[in-house]
C-alpha cells in the first residue's frame, strides 16, 4: 500500500497535496469532537430509563454507526471543499504515473477543477437520495442492528464513487459513466472504497485520507479500468 501511494509524497507533488491535507485535518479533528461531544448524551436520550441497563449493550453499535455517518459527511464536505485542489492533484498524479497528463494543460484542468464542484453537488443530491432511507433504518427496532452494516457497505461505494471522479472527470466522463463503470468492477471498488471506510476511522490517518484517496483512486483508475501500465517508483 505504501509503495502505491508513494506519489503523494513525491517532492513535485507535495504542494498539491498540502491544501486538500490542511482541509481535511480541520474537518476531521472537528469531526472527531463532535462525535465525542455528543455520542454518549445521544444514547441516553434515546433509551428509556427502565433500559438503562442496555446502555453498554447498544453503546458500541450506535458508536460505530455514528463514527461511520459522521466521519462519512464529513469526508463529503471536505472533498467538496477541496474538489478544485484535488482534480489538479488527480492530474499530476496521472502524469507522475504514466509520464502522460489528461488531455489539456494546466488551465484545462483547473478548468476542469471548478467543474468538479458542480460534480460534487451531484453527488450530494445522490448521497441524499440513499442516506434518508438509511437514517430511518436507525429507528425501527431490530432493523437498526443491521443500520452500521448497511452504513459501512453504503460508506465503501460512495469512497470509491468520491475519489474516482477525480481522474475519471479529468478525463470527461460523467457522474452515471463513473457509476457504471465502478459497477462493472464490484470487488476493486468495494475493497478501495472499504480501506478509504476504514482509514476515515483511524485518527490521525484520517487527516491524511484525502490526498491519499485521490493518488490510490487515480492509480485504480489507469489501471483497473483504463488497463494501462504504470511507471515503476525509484
Amino acid at each position: 500500500m505504501a509503495g502505491r501511494l508513494a506519489p503523494v509524497w513525491q517532492p513535485g507533488l507535495r504542494r498539491f497535496t498540502l491544501i486538500p491535507l490542511l482541509i481535511n485535518t480541520l474537518l476531521f479533528a472537528l469531526a472527531g469532537w463532535l462525535l465525542l461531544s455528543l455520542a454518549g448524551d445521544w444514547v441516553e436520550g434515546l433509551l428509556p430509563d427502565w433500559l438503562d441497563f442496555l446502555y453498554w449493550v447498544l453503546m458500541p453499535i450506535v458508536l460505530l454507526g455514528l463514527l461511520l455517518a459522521t466521519f462519512f459527511s464529513f469526508t463529503l464536505v471536505a472533498n467538496l471543499i477541496a474538489a478544485p485542489f484535488n482534480a489538479v492533484l488527480a492530474a499530476r498524479v496521472e502524469a507522475h504515473l504514466t509520464g502522460q497528463p489528461p488531455a489539456g494543460d494546466d488551465q484545462g484542468a483547473i478548468a476542469g477543477a471548478v467543474g468538479a464542484v458542480a460534480g460534487e453537488v451531484g453527488r450530494l443530491l445522490y448521497l441524499a437520495g440513499w442516506a434518508i432511507p438509511l437514517v430511518i433504518l436507525w429507528f425501527i427496532p431490530g432493523l437498526n442492528l443491521l443500520a452500521p452494516f448497511a452504513w459501512f457497505a453504503f460508506s465503501a461505494w460512495m469512497m470509491s464513487l468520491e475519489y474516482i471522479d477525480n481522474p475519471a472527470g479529468n478525463h470527461g466522463l460523467s457522474f452515471a459513466e463513473q457509476r457504471r463503470r465502478l459497477r462493472q468492477r464490484p470487488a476493486l471498488t468495494f475493497g478501495f472504497g472499504s480501506l478509504m471506510t476504514l482509514m476515515t476511522m483511524v485518527p490521525v490517518a484520517n487527516f491524511f485520507a484525502m490526498p491519499v484517496g485521490v493518488c490510490g483512486a487515480t492509480r485504480m483508475w489507469i489501471e483497473g479500468f483504463e488497463g494501462k501500465a504504470v511507471r515503476r517508483e525509484g
